[in-house]
């Protein structure tokens, strides 16, 4: 709980003030400590994904030098897997047909991480709109993996995640981390990936593996290369989703 106004303004590339607005309509996840805020850069990072709001690109470089230990987005897809028609008729079963999937070692226990993951979905959705959802563990732990993975499903029928803008979720991408530090910066990587139109296109026409892959190549590329961010704040957010 570290990050105070200045650097939350920073990250979310908006003003101190815009903050304080958002602070003020109970919008933005703070906690008030000896009349200063402070914020969790994890709650903070789930908060701009899941409401769409550009980010500061000097979010994707301050992991507290732990970047070598991150993979790229394609190298994360490759460890998780892109897997097709995944079945399911809500979310309790269809996060169990994920994590039958996924490849973790076998020291991992699967019926454990699953009730991981549903505990974190009922503090809220990790439904972040556009039929798309980010399920992963509240706290990231440590799960016998040497590196942090992301595994894409795309379901066979859409179900009621409970998502923000009230569609039904059809794609889902499952991190799980070995560290808070690589969680931090792999989902750094997959928001800016899904504001990304060629990847968002990739996803949404449910492209082949190597479509998928490239398109979070590009990405990637585009991470190495920050631009500066146009001028202007985002929309004020839609109501607050727990994180």
């Amino acid at each position: 709980m570290q990050l105070m106004v200045r650097d939350a303004a920073r990250l979310l590339a908006v003003s101190e003030k815009t903050i304080y607005r958002w602070i003020k309509q109970g919008k933005l996840p703070a906690y008030q400590i000896n009349d200063q805020f402070r914020f969790n850069r994890a709650e903070l990072l789930e908060w701009a994904t899941a409401r769409r709001i550009n980010v500061s690109p000097e979010i994707f470089s301050d992991t507290g030098g732990a970047a070598q230990s991150i993979p790229t987005l394609a190298e994360a897809f490759q460890d998780g897997g892109i897997h097709y028609r995944v079945g399911g008729i809500d979310k309790e079963s269809v996060l169990a047909s994920v994590v039958d999937l996924m490849r973790l070692p076998e020291e991992v226990d699967r019926e454990f991480l699953l009730k991981v993951l549903l505990t974190r979905e009922s503090l809220g959705s990790t439904g972040i709109g556009d039929g798309i959802a980010i399920p992963h563990v509240r706290n990231p732990i440590v799960l016998h993996i040497h590196r942090p993975m992301v595994t894409l499903c795309f379901l066979e029928n859409p179900i009621d995640f409970a998502a923000l803008d009230g569609k039904p979720v059809d794609t889902l991408f499952t991190l799980v981390s070995p560290t808070i530090r690589a969680h931090l910066g792999l989902l750094s990587k997959l928001a800016f990936a899904l504001r990304d139109e060629r990847f968002k296109q990739a996803v949404a026409k449910r492209g082949s593996r190597q479509e998928l892959l490239d398109a979070a190549d590009l990405v990637e590329h585009q991470l190495a290369v920050p631009k500066p961010n146009s001028p202007g704040e985002p929309s004020p957010p839609t109501p607050e989703m727990k994180t």
